[in-house]
């Protein structure tokens, strides 16, 4: 729409036409008060906060619902308004409990903040205050009517925003309340995104409430841990003996690329990282075959003289390496060239949930055919292959309802099985089970593929009429089947692409090279590149993936096995026999049935508690704060440079640290009354490329070698240093070099549920708890679980 001008408390502001006016006074710093308004949700108007005076026009208007035109003149503070908002104010009073100092909204509650603002200091009502008992909803989610203000938001934000529906108004006029659908319980998705849009202390979580204030906590913004869709979530931690405890999670701030949206592990899934079942002391199998509490220096001199002498006898190749999909990219990285380096070994794998591989070739030398996660909120048309995102990816579900609800997204959905996001759909066509590959050669035109039923005819027509479409698929497509529906694509310039993946950083561990024949990049070994050169050492011979690894084992070919954050034995059904023969080290937050395997047992630290980067399904690029800290542990990116000194490597080689860039490095002189200054300058330094690395545990002294080497990875630092996504370029991949697809499907996806996460979330109690309470309300009970 067009730009129109208006006044408002005599300044003149421009906005597009029929902009609501709160929204076009908050864009140009004008604060208007509102209970009941949230972005992105219908208007309701009930809690009449927000008024103002129009000129020309007699009565005050609501500015939530009130659009902006030309000409336009408004007065947002006045005398008058004052007077009416003290009025709603004393009115939303008059039953409110006076119970901020124990409220768990204190210090960030709105109603508290209008009040100090407009004062209703006296109550005009001598009546005795209705009280009524907390009610617990569910195990993430209690409801304190007293506090209740009747905003609505909770009610239109479960309903419109997660089209689930779980709450309603129950009776009317001063009698109504907020009202779960399960009578006395919730039986919904447990996002606990009622509780963050509430705009009092009405709706809490289990998690938080009554445990410490807001202004006790530092909050610190960094990526959830869990699925692939890459959320920022902003933990609230506190110091406690043995380190810092993470109280609450959430994203109130909307900064990150999920704006305000958590999901139930995003927002309670935090607490394995105080899990009691924590590996706290490095481990060390004894002579009686028992494992032992040791030191770090002793258990780091075990595995370096054990991997030295395995290396130098028995040769690199007769040592495999297996990978994490939860690590961060300078970890991937450092891993790889650990192996390829210090090892001499290219048997180097991780569990694949995707074949980001084959999309990478498919991909290669055509720009901008790569969809961010950014993409599913304004594409006009959106194709989705497969999956339940509902369940699998909740933030690109989110998305893809919000683009239907605000801009009237055309949806097509393709499944072998009925999913929640057919509600929104424009069409569905049910496929017969694992009709992936038939569906894309119907979509070639090869009516013989598929029943060519006037439906699916229908479908086709409609997909093929669409100048724009955004890809979406998983797991189903790996190998030739990618290239296939890729290649479907190529032949309209409008298609994009987006591929799914199973855990926090798979997408990275791809890209950062944690395969046997391919480096980072999805660079093939035999045609190193630049890779050449930096690698010294880097073995000629082709490597074992994860499933040859331990068949060699099994057949006493394999001498050593190193595991980082990964639980083969489990995830491939591997016998315990296989491994006895073979020297097995296992980095891990858990003891897992590898781990209990294990000769040496070396414990790390969670995403939270580590710095770097993690790259979503989509391939954007985040950057990963520490929030938290664990005693006795260490980030998996130290350990590797530990054992690389302690085998005798140059850790120079390894990390390109010591390069001061021309600059003086900030020891904390400037951290006093400037540190807000400092910190600027520090983005600034960092996204330039002129921070000095001075220590051989700084990760993104491996970031800069990443930003060198690797082409898809020429990131947009000052955005990234400055909390933003960055979106990689898969297109990038050099052409010349493109690997021929893998013989052996190696593609193991996990499909985690709303409350799985493998083993973070066998680990989780907020999460097994809220799995074990929808089995009750449901009947059915998530897989990871269930076993």
């Amino acid at each position: 729409m067009p730009d129109v001008t208006f006044t408002v408390d005599g300044k003149k502001l421009t906005a597009p036409a029929g902009m609501l006016l709160i929204d076009a006074c908050r864009k140009a710093g004008i604060e208007i008060p509102a209970f009941c308004y949230y972005p992105g949700l219908s208007l309701q108007a009930a809690c009449r906060m927000c008024v103002v005076r129009q000129e020309k026009v007699p009565k005050l208007q609501t500015a939530c619902t009130t659009t902006v035109a030309e000409g336009q003149v408004f007065t947002t503070e006045s005398p008058e308004i004052a007077q009416a908002r003290k009025a709603t104010i004393e009115l939303l009073l008059g039953n409110h409990p006076l119970d901020c100092p124990v409220c768990d909204a204190g210090g960030e509650c709105e109603l508290q903040d209008m009040t100090f603002k407009y004062g209703a200091g006296e109550s005009l009502y001598v009546e005795a205050k209705q009280h009524r008992e907390e009610q617990k909803w569910s195990p993430a989610v209690y409801f304190d009517r007293p506090r209740c203000i009747l905003c609505y938001r909770c009610v239109r934000m479960c309903g419109e925003g997660m089209d689930v529906w779980a709450l309603g108004i129950q009776n009317r006029g001063v009698s109504s309340t907020i009202t779960p659908n399960g009578g006395d319980h919730l039986d919904c998705e447990q996002c606990g995104m009622c509780i963050d849009a509430c705009p009092v202390g009405a709706l809490t979580s289990d998690t938080y409430r009554y445990k410490t204030r807001p202004w006790e906590m530092n909050h610190v913004s960094t990526v959830c841990t869990h699925c692939g869709d890459g959320c920022k979530v902003t933990l609230g931690v506190r110091q406690v003996n043995d380190g810092t405890e993470i109280i609450r999670g959430d994203n109130r701030d909307k900064s990150g690329i999920n704006g305000d949206f958590l999901c139930a592990k995003g927002r309670f899934g935090f607490d394995f990282v105080e899990s009691k079942d924590r590996l706290t002391k490095p481990l060390v199998r004894n002579t009686q075959g028992k494992l032992e509490p040791a030191t770090w220096e002793h258990a780091i001199r075990v595995v370096a003289n054990k991997f030295k002498e395995i290396r130098d006898s028995q040769g690199g190749s007769s040592i495999g390496v297996i990978g994490s999909n939860t690590t961060t990219n300078e970890e991937n990285y450092l891993l790889q060239k650990f192996a390829r380096t210090v090892l001499s070994t290219n048997s180097i794998d991780h569990v694949r949930s995707t074949d980001y591989a084959a999309f990478s070739r498919a991909l290669a030398g055509h720009e901008h055919r790569a969809a961010s996660l950014r993409d599913t909120e304004s594409a006009k048309a959106i194709l989705l292959i497969g999956g339940n995102p509902t369940e699998e990816h909740p933030l690109l579900a989110w998305n893809l309802r919000t683009n239907f609800r605000h801009n009237q997204a055309r949806i097509y959905i393709a499944t072998d099985s009925p999913i929640k996001l057919e509600r929104q759909a424009r069409q569905a066509l049910l496929l017969p089970l694992e009709g992936y590959e038939a569906f894309t050669a119907f979509l070639h035109g090869d009516d013989a593929a598929l029943e060519a039923t006037a439906e699916a005819k229908s479908f086709r027509e409609a997909i093929d009429a669409e100048e724009s479409l955004l890809v979406v698929f998983g797991e189903e497509y790996r190998g030739d089947a990618v290239n296939a529906l890729v290649q479907w694509g190529l032949r309209k310039p409008g298609i994009t692409f987006a591929c799914l993946g199973d855990y926090a950083n798979s997408r990275g561990a791809a890209d950062m090279g944690i395969y046997p024949d391919l480096l980072p990049g999805y660079v093939p070994f035999t045609s190193p590149g630049a890779f050449a050169e930096e690698y010294t050492g880097m073995p000629a011979d082709a490597g074992l993936d994860a499933v040859s690894m331990l068949e060699a084992a099994g057949d006493g070919k394999l001498a050593a096995l190193f595991v980082v954050g990964a639980d083969p034995v489990a995830t491939y059904g591997v016998d315990p026999a296989s491994l006895k023969n073979t020297f097995v080290v296992v980095q891990d937050i858990f003891l897992t049935e590898t781990a209990a395997l294990a000769d040496v047992i070396l414990p790390s630290a969670s995403l939270y508690e580590k710095t770097g980067t993690v790259t979503n399904s989509y391939g954007d690029v985040q950057l990963v704060k520490k929030a938290a800290d664990k005693a006795g542990v260490k980030p998996d990116f130290e350990i590797l440079v530990r054992l690389t000194g302690a085998m005798g490597h140059d850790v120079k080689k390894l990390v390109p640290f010591g390069k001061t860039n021309g600059v003086s490095a900030d020891m904390g002189q400037s951290r006093g009354a400037q540190s807000g200054e400092a910190d600027r300058h520090a983005v600034w330094l960092s996204a330039h490329g002129l921070e000095p690395r001075l220590s051989p545990f700084d990760p993104f002294a491996v970031l800069d070698e990443i930003e060198r080497l690797v082409p898809s990875y020429q990131l947009d630092r000052l955005n990234l240093f400055g909390g933003n996504d960055v979106a990689s370029r898969p297109d990038f991949v050099p052409v010349s070099g493109i690997a021929a697809a893998t013989a052996r499907d190696l593609i193991l996806p996990a499909h985690e549920g709303l409350f799985t996460s493998g083993v973070l979330g066998e680990h989780t109690a907020a999460l097994l708890e809220l799995n074990q309470y929808q089995s009750s309300t449901s009947g059915e009970l998530a897989p990871a679980v269930a076993d």
